[in-house]
């Protein structure tokens, strides 16, 4: 309930109510108030802080602090021996707007015209359409590429580790680590990725990153300067693209063919390029293997030129005939080549570890990177994945999953031939995590899929990836996920798929 006391200069009416709000605060809102609509204008006398609290049966300290907090902001000042005045000049005047008959709503700004930096405008321009993640919940649609079975992820095991690391208490864990990474982490990186992927590297060459995407940005920070030019497979993962071409770089789109990579396309355009970025096990998205002879080729040619190339090894773990195919960087005796890969596809994405393997004279200065950037991740992440490793988890999860991903492949290509027959050709691939569906000739694949997610499917136009036309003869086409998801989502989205594009 309002008590109203008047004070005795009759020149406004404080309104004090008994409620959850500090008395103090309320008399502070009330005399700004009335100071700003100008009730007490300028250079005005205030009323002593004795004589107010007496007005209103309030405690002296009560006013004394709505006094302090006004004077702190500049709403009225006290001179000495005289008394307590509202200030010659408000805060308000002092901001200088446009339309000083308007004030902007709390979070509103006036219009005010921003600058950004050369690489703020680039990174304005991108398609901020295909940065952001198709749903902000953990209940994708068929058919989302790039994401693992969460489904057969051993959560339980999972959940025991993190629960025997808390229960340690280790003090290293809680405080500041090192921006390379968790060292035994580190250590077993290493060791898996020598026996699995026969990469040249030792624990000391490897870096711990916030996932694949950030080793992009960190390498494209690092090593690219603006008007540097980049070679890119086209068609490409467009973080990859995204991440050179913000930080200045001319990108020189590279074709491919049975053998990948187009090597002597990529020479005639620029052979003084400063990096190449290729994806030389499983292309993506198109799934071509680079022959050995342009791998060796496009080593030597780094080697030559001073340059560097990058291999993103996102998703090698998951090859369905016979043994992964060894790395390009365990082809590179000059340390030509930075290796990078990521946790995401093999344990779930919102665990945000990936790493970078870099030649022994480049990890100061990633580590030193990585430190300006988000100074490290976190310690409890790294140390439950090393147990997960050490223990075993992570082998046995990763055979699992090709045998299920393999069951999975084979389903998606059975259930289109069965409903997808002159709409959508869906070859089988070795290796991946997804497959890419043929349309016919003459159809857009944008507008196929948007025509898809009309019906509820989730999948993304190939054209999206491409910066330039791919060569005839080419079709447009669609990118199906299918490691996330059940037989029956698979069979019950094809049909769907079909439904969509009937007619299109």
């Amino acid at each position: 309930m309002p008590i109203n006391r008047k004070t005795a200069a009759p020149l406004f009416t404080i309104s004090l109510e008994t409620s959850g709000v500090p008395i103090y605060r309320q008399l502070y809102e009330t005399l700004r108030r009335t100071i700003l609509s100008g009730q007490l204008p300028a250079k005005s006398q205030l009323p002593s802080t004795r004589f107010l609290a007496r007005q209103l049966a309030v405690s002296r300290m009560t006013v004394v602090n709505a006094y302090d907090q006004l004077l702190a902001e500049g709403y009225i000042e006290g001179i000495s021996g005289s008394g307590t005045y509202v200030a010659s000049v408000l805060p308000e005047e002092l901001l200088e707007t446009k339309d000083k008959s308007r004030k902007p709503k709390s979070g509103e700004s006036l219009n005010r015209r921003v600058t950004l930096s050369n690489r703020g405008e680039r990174l304005a321009a991108f398609d901020h359409v295909n940065l952001r993640p198709s749903r902000t919940d953990a209940h994708f649609a068929a058919f989302h590429y790039g994401l693992p079975a969460m489904d057969a992820f051993p959560f339980d095991v999972w959940a025991r580790l993190v629960s025997r690391r808390l229960q340690k208490m280790s003090a290293s864990l809680f405080g500041s680590g090192n921006p390379a990474g968790y060292e035994p982490l580190r250590c077993s990186v290493a060791a898996y990725l020598r026996t699995a992927r026969a990469v040249r590297c030792e624990p000391e060459q490897v870096v711990i990153v916030a996932g694949a995407q950030q080793a992009l940005a960190l390498i494209a920070q690092v090593l690219i300067d603006e008007k540097d030019t980049v070679w890119m497979e086209n068609p490409c993962y467009l973080g990859a693209r995204n991440a050179f071409a913000a930080a200045g770089a001319e990108i020189v789109s590279v074709p491919l063919d049975a053998g990948g990579f187009d090597l002597h396309f990529a020479l005639h355009k620029n052979k003084n390029a400063r990096l190449a970025c290729v994806t030389p096990s499983h292309q993506f998205p198109l799934g071509t293997v680079m022959s050995l002879s342009r791998r060796l080729a496009l080593i030597e040619w780094a080697r030559a030129n001073d340059a560097w190339i990058i291999e993103d090894d996102y998703d090698s773990e998951f090859r369905y005939s016979g043994r992964p195919l060894a790395s390009l960087q365990g082809l590179d005796a000059d340390g030509c080549v930075i290796y990078v890969g990521t946790f995401s596809k093999t344990i779930f994405p919102a665990l945000r570890l990936g790493y970078m393997v870099v030649p022994e004279n480049l990890v100061v200065v990633f580590s030193a990177a990585r430190a300006l950037m988000d100074s490290h991740s976190p310690s409890i992440d790294q140390a439950v994945l090393t147990d997960f490793i050490e223990e075993g988890h992570f082998a046995r999860h990763i055979r699992r999953m090709r045998a299920l991903y393999a069951e999975r492949q084979a389903v998606l290509v059975s259930a289109a031939k069965k409903d997808l027959a002159g709409l959508l050709a869906v070859p089988p691939d070795e290796a991946g995590m997804h497959l890419v569906g043929w349309l016919p000739k003459n159809i857009d694949d944008r507008i196929a899929a948007q025509k898809a997610a009309e019906q509820g499917i989730e999948t993304k136009p190939l054209s999206v990836y491409t910066s330039e036309p791919l060569p005839s003869p080419q079709r447009g086409g669609l990118i199906l996920g299918y490691t996330a998801f059940s037989a029956g989502q698979i069979r019950n989205g094809v049909k769907r798929l079909a439904k969509a594009l009937t007619g299109v």
